[in-house]
């Protein structure tokens, strides 16, 4: 045989082989696994949750509500989990409950366990009787932890209300939202995790939903900052605009003011300084505000009737806040949140609040 044909023949052969050797290697790709995408026909998802957190223990709870230590402990345990922590007085916390319920009526039987971590910003929002006011006026089903002391929230190493947390079914954090906001991003999280938990346990897997479909309230771009009134929680965000200024402790006899900077309140009357609050001493007193914003808020504690003036004018309908009465009044009783401004655009007025119940406190203005 001439040599230029045993070579083409062997040529040939090893052309053959390495086709082959190339097949199977190929062929090998197609069983290899992303981090994220799981090969048909296996129970789970390879995912390197080397660089997650794992969620911490709740601890340091001082009241359990619609649930017990036993009971969420038992919860907690292989469901994906959302950690909400919250506030019942703060207006951001609330204005995100519409979803959180809303998720909960949704995916609590396919393995979603939402847990409200409840932080007190104020002494009164630590009464387990006004706490449970606030969660049969928002519907909340799911299990409320009262955090009293901050432990939780420490544990979490969180300094915001409210935040949100989202563990997976082996509790490893996936997912971490700051504020308001993200809600098609947070639940399209909750969907991708409950995947993952039925694919790991075999059973059906969820199917694809549609998202809560819930207007946003929009916040105006310009808006006056939040205000507080208590002396030691307005440390580096004083707007207290009145020439007596905080004089903590003491009860301070406020004047009217000669004149109104913007962002800035006045309180007129005998008021007691408190770490967290402002107090009124004599029967009667007000409260003078120039603002921007087209929603305003506040934050108050024991009985008094409040009237509501805008620049100066009896309160129209077309600002009138949801808390507010026809005849222009606010009563409030419960300690929390009023709604006492509500307008569809952002503007600048002069809001007076005169109050008359001695020992009404304020806490804060908040805007929208």
């Amino acid at each position: 045989m001439k040599s230029e044909i045993k070579t083409a023949i062997i040529f040939g052969v090893v052309i053959v082989i390495g086709v082959g050797v190339l097949s199977m290697v190929f062929s090998s790709f197609d069983q290899v696994n992303t981090a994220n995408v799981p090969i048909e026909g296996e129970s789970m998802t390879r995912i390197d949750k080397s660089g997650f957190k794992t969620a911490p223990d709740i601890v340091g709870i001082a009241h359990y509500l619609n649930t017990t230590p036993e009971e969420i402990t038992q919860e907690i345990d292989g469901k994906v989990v959302l950690y909400d922590i919250w506030t019942y007085s703060c207006i951001n916390c609330i204005r995100t409950l519409p979803y959180i319920t809303a998720w909960d009526d949704k995916y609590a039987d396919q393995g979603l366990l939402i847990v409200g971590v409840h932080s007190p910003e104020f002494e009164f929002e630590k009464n387990p009787d006004n706490v449970q006011m606030a969660i049969d006026k928002h519907g909340i089903n799911y299990p409320v932890v009262m955090d009293n002391e901050m432990e939780t929230w420490k544990a979490f190493e969180n300094r915001y209300w409210p935040r949100k947390y989202i563990a997976d079914h082996e509790g490893y954090i996936r997912y971490d939202h700051i504020g308001e906001g993200a809600y098609q991003e947070t639940e399209k999280i909750i969907q991708q995790l409950l995947q993952e938990r039925a694919t790991s346990l075999g059973i059906q897997p969820v199917s694809a939903e549609t998202l809560v479909d819930i207007d946003e309230f929009e916040h105006s771009m310009f808006r006056t900052p939040e205000s507080y009134f208590g002396y030691k929680f307005a440390q580096n965000r004083n707007q207290l605009g009145s020439q007596e200024g905080f004089q903590p402790g003491k009860i301070v006899s406020y004047s009217e003011p000669e004149k109104i900077t913007l962002h800035n309140f006045y309180p007129v009357g005998d008021w007691k300084n408190n770490q967290d609050s402002m107090e009124l001493v004599s029967k009667t007193g007000s409260i003078k505000l120039l603002y921007n914003a087209k929603e305003v808020n506040i934050v108050t504690e024991n009985n008094a009737q409040l009237e509501i003036l805008l620049d100066g004018e009896p309160l129209g309908q077309k600002y009138a806040g949801s808390d507010i009465a026809q005849d222009n009044t606010l009563n409030v009783s419960e300690p929390g949140l009023y709604n006492i401004i509500s307008s569809d655009d952002s503007a600048s007025h002069i809001l007076e609040i005169k109050v008359d119940g001695q020992g009404f406190q304020i806490f804060t203005f908040t805007f929208g």
